[in-house]
């Protein structure tokens, strides 16, 4: 799936580095080398990117074996359970492989998304907790896909103990999820909409959330923030996330930049 809306300028650049924790690489439309040196460019250092099926997930552990600036996650997306359910013993264990490798990161995205309809919520929850052995026995952070199902997901996380780090992708909930995650030591990522002028629950969250449990993503090509709305995401978008996170917190944008790099080695590693 390729997105084919105009491809956002290129932000501001960020005082200090920063990542983007969360991209699609192969659904953009431009070659990788450009939008890492984009990304560079705007003081994003390192990316996550980030399969949804096996096919998606071998390349992004392959890409991420390619440049030092790339990491990967990998996991069968909820929404493509149904479609995997036939291959599920061998599509996990290519999962469970490729999550031991080295430049693999997470695994995920996982999880559970009660919004769409194209795999039962029974079945996604069962390869979700899954992915939950896979992480756990591959020392792997967890990344989950969290869609009008937060109740579920905490319900499923809290019988199956959850590895020692465990990341809400695109975080969707409000103050009081933001709370709940807090609570439990887990990490939050924001993504463009947070920008979004609709998106007051979110900034609720982001002003509840320890700075020290917050990463910002893209989703890309998805969710593209404020001022560039409508056009394609890319990972040098992600500075705009993170200015918008910062006013918000009331913090120098150098100090988020600093604190979300500390928690993205402490979550998936020391970055080379």
């Amino acid at each position: 799936m390729i997105t084919q809306a105009p491809v956002a300028p290129p932000p501001e650049p960020l005082p200090a580095p920063a990542f983007d924790s969360h991209t699609h690489l192969d659904m953009l439309t431009e070659p990788v080398e450009q939008v890492l040196a984009a990304a560079r460019a705007a003081g994003v250092s390192h990316v996550v990117t980030v399969g949804c099926d096996l096919d998606s997930s071998r390349w992004s552990a392959l890409r991420a074996a390619e440049h030092r600036d790339v990491y990967a996650a990998v996991a069968i997306h909820p929404n493509e359970t149904a479609q995997a359910q036939a291959r599920k013993d061998e599509v996990l264990a290519a999962i469970a492989e490729l999550a031991r490798q080295p430049q693999v990161r997470a695994v995920g995205e996982t999880g559970l998304d009660y919004y769409r309809d194209s795999s039962p919520p029974a079945l996604q929850q069962e390869w979700f907790r899954a992915h939950i052995e896979i992480a756990k026995a591959t020392g792997k952070a967890l990344m989950i896909h969290d869609r009008e199902a937060h109740d579920d997901v905490f319900e499923i996380l809290a019988q199956q103990s959850p590895p020692e780090q465990v990341i809400f992708h695109c975080f969707s909930g409000g103050a009081e999820l933001a709370k709940k995650c807090a609570e439990a030591g887990y990490v939050m990522s924001f993504a463009g909409n947070v920008t979004f002028p609709s998106a007051g629950s979110l900034r609720e969250a982001v002003a509840i959330a320890p700075a020290e449990l917050i990463l910002v993503e893209t989703d890309a090509p998805f969710l593209t923030p404020v001022p560039n709305r409508g056009r394609q995401n890319a990972p040098a978008q992600v500075a705009h996330t993170l200015r918008a996170i910062a006013q918000v917190k009331q913090i120098p944008v150098a100090e988020l930049c600093a604190t979300v790099m500390a928690t993205g080695e402490r979550v998936f590693g020391v970055f080379s």
